[in-house]
């Protein structure tokens, strides 16, 4: 619903809003259409978590390792500027390793069963793109992503890793057996860390997937004003995406879709971190993000 009301046309907008575009897609397309680019997300999002979770900690042991050294403090702790940068740092490497998925699957998600079923699925999706558009063309809207991952990413890790700091640091707020955050509180870090990241690189977003829609052949009718236009709206790269977007639709149109990627940006992020925490004291292993 969030990439929907992100990508369709301005001069005749199916969705009017989330509650409407749900039962749309529901009286349109059934329960299938809610899952539409699910299979390819799926694929891509195991990769991503795993190198972006792994590149945060080692991010983190090297930039500690190089603060201690220039400070000459060897029990100095990592900043929030310090956090932030090495969330960046992982969200840089995950999300350009995996974008060419992200990219098919905002394509499946947008197309619809009354207009032309352009892709038969992921790896046609993919073949279709190269042969048509050329390899490039899997990494369209990649530079906003980069700028945008930096505070979207950064801010979650340092947001969450902060107030869990400042929580524990506070005698009302610790556990009285000395023990880690509860499950509840450390939901309640991420899920503030999901909603200041997502709120942040949001406008961001919207034109990264403004950008993933040019150049598509037989596009979705929510992209082409259902057959007004022949072709996603036309941008020449990132700033151009944003003056015509704010020219033609006002700076709310940076915040498309923000209600509905909250509803699923919060408790994704939240659950994320808690689980990865939760697993890592399963498996045994020492180091822990909190550490």
């Amino acid at each position: 619903m969030k990439i929907l009301l992100q990508v369709q046309n301005p001069f005749n907008p199916k969705y009017s809003g989330t509650i409407q575009g749900l039962k749309s897609i529901w009286g349109s397309e059934g329960l299938r259409g809610f899952f539409k680019g699910n299979g390819t997300n799926c694929a891509r999002i195991i990769p991503n978590s795993a190198v972006k979770f792994f590149a945060y900690e080692e991010a983190s042991r090297s930039i500690l390792w190089a603060y201690r050294k220039e400070s000459d403090q060897p029990d100095a702790e990592l900043t929030p500027v310090l956090r932030l940068g090495a969330g960046a740092c992982a969200g840089i490497i995950a999300m350009s390793a995996t974008y060419p998925m992200d990219m098919v699957r905002g394509r499946l998600t947008v197309q619809t069963q009354d207009g032309p079923l352009h892709y038969k699925g992921m790896y046609h999706a993919f073949r279709t793109i190269i042969h048509e558009e050329g390899a490039r063309a899997l990494y369209k809207g990649w530079l906003p992503s980069v700028i945008g991952v930096v505070p979207y990413v950064g801010l979650n890790f340092a947001v969450y890793e902060s107030l869990k700091d400042w929580i524990l640091k506070h005698p009302q707020w610790q556990p009285d057996d000395g023990a880690d955050l509860a499950v509840l509180t450390k939901l309640g870090c991420g899920a503030a860390a999901g909603t200041v990241g997502q709120t942040v690189a949001y406008p961001l977003d919207v034109i990264r997937r403004r950008l993933q829609m040019v150049g598509w052949k037989s596009a979705s009718p929510i992209v082409t004003a259902d057959g007004q236009v022949k072709q996603p709206m036309q941008y020449t790269g990132m700033v151009d995406a944003f003056r015509k977007t704010v020219k033609y639709e006002g700076v709310g149109a940076l915040y498309k879709g923000l209600v509905p990627n909250s509803v699923k940006v919060v408790p994704s992020i939240a659950l994320a971190f808690v689980t990865y925490e939760l697993m890592k004291d399963l498996m045994g292993v020492e180091m822990r993000i909190s550490d």
